[in-house]
């Protein structure tokens, strides 16, 4: 089968709601999305998970008087920074002083849409709360609400091309990301997962078997998307296919086709804009409990014993974002892993930030994974 190039999606350019009135009728601000600086790090992930829409915590004090804001990005920093659940909201405050907005963003309630819209186009925030002359939350607008078009300047390239060796005998003529998990293939998954956080220009890459995967998706209209092909005539590595496109105008979502995951991608966006960065990893926690007891020494005397210590890593995740300029340091048809492209981006000197990933994540690598997927998916 040829090779087949990417052609770029259109951008979509923003337009207004035409339904909303100058000065609007507000809905209160929930009560779940408020807390106070007594509360808890996981006081604030259940208020930002409680409304995906909006994604924010408001720390008000007693007479519902702004204090600040959290966002899933302040949290995620928050356990980058080895924060646990247990600790105090003002931690993250403390650490937030270090962001681009160390204040809240905020919109009046005398504001009009245009003027709101603007507020936030102007700061790059996607959450609005609207207070009054006293200072006291009114209610809470995303960028959403204002606009007729939800979707999000990002396309999206899933890497399906993989033998996966690991789970023979099922990909002896299966490629992985087409196997069922939950009763559906697991790129299904993935696309729906994309398609729901307005992600609608997806494009593939393929080597095992893609006539199964493209009979299976065909255009990607019947499942919502704009899906395109790169099929890699040799194996090009976990990052090598992206040469093969076209350079984007935008920034592009690049993840694994066997994992299924909840990450937010919206809020992975954002984060990666917020950061400046040219390279965004997804990465995931991982302890390794040693099961004795720890020597330390200075010299050949003994400082002390540490009884079966646990390490904490960072572990990469497969899901990342690329700005163009990541683009520019592969070469056409040269094999390229992730972590080849990662380190020749940190060489240039260029900015690589990471993202915890605190939502579900599975990769079905390997035969116990995949048990794992269907059970897990099977209960949900």
């Amino acid at each position: 089968m040829p090779s087949t190039v990417l052609a770029r999606a259109k951008s979509q350019k923003p337009r207004f709601r035409t339904d909303k009135k100058i000065i609007p009728m507000f809905e209160p601000a929930p009560e779940s999305l408020f807390l106070h600086q007594t509360s808890t790090v996981q006081d604030a992930v259940a208020a930002i998970d409680h409304s995906r829409r909006l994604g924010i915590a408001l720390v008000v004090d007693q007479d519902k008087k702004l204090l600040n804001t959290l966002t899933d990005g302040d949290v995620r920093r928050g356990i980058l920074r080895g924060l646990l659940l247990t600790d105090c909201v003002s931690k993250l405050l403390e650490i937030k002083q270090a962001t681009p907005h160390p204040l809240p963003v905020v919109g009046l309630k005398k504001h009009s849409t245009k003027q709101r819209l603007n507020i936030m186009q102007k700061h790059a925030v996607r959450q609005l709360p609207i207070i009054d002359e006293q200072g006291r939350v009114v209610t809470v607008e995303s960028l959403s609400d204002l606009l007729e078009c939800n979707d999000i300047p990002l396309n999206a390239v899933v890497m399906a091309g993989g033998f996966g060796k690991r789970l023979f005998p099922l990909t002896i003529d299966t490629p992985k990301p087409m196997l069922h998990v939950g009763g559906r293939p697991v790129l299904e998954h993935i696309v729906n997962k994309l398609s729901n956080a307005g992600i609608h220009h997806l494009h593939f890459t393929t080597y095992f078997c893609p006539e199964k995967i493209i009979k299976h998706f065909g255009d990607g209209q019947a499942f919502g998307v704009d899906i395109s092909y790169i099929n890699e005539d040799s194996p090009l590595g976990t990052a090598g296919a992206l040469s093969m496109m076209p350079k984007p105008d935008n920034d592009v979502l690049v993840m694994n086709g066997d994992v299924i995951s909840d990450v937010d991608f919206v809020a992975m966006f954002d984060y990666h804009r917020e950061n400046d960065a040219v390279m965004t990893l997804g990465v995931l926690p991982y302890e390794h409990t040693v099961p004795f007891g720890v020597v330390e020494f200075d010299g050949n005397a003994v400082s002390q014993i540490i009884e079966k210590p646990t390490q904490r890593w960072f572990v990469n995740g497969g899901i990342y974002i690329l700005s163009p300029l990541a683009f520019e340091f592969l070469k056409p048809g040269q094999r390229t892993d992730m972590p080849d492209l990662i380190n020749q981006v940190l060489g240039a000197g260029k900015r690589v930030v990471s993202f915890p990933i605190r939502e579900q994540w599975i990769d079905i690598g390997q035969h116990a994974d995949f048990e794992r997927a269907n059970r897990t998916l099977a209960s949900a």
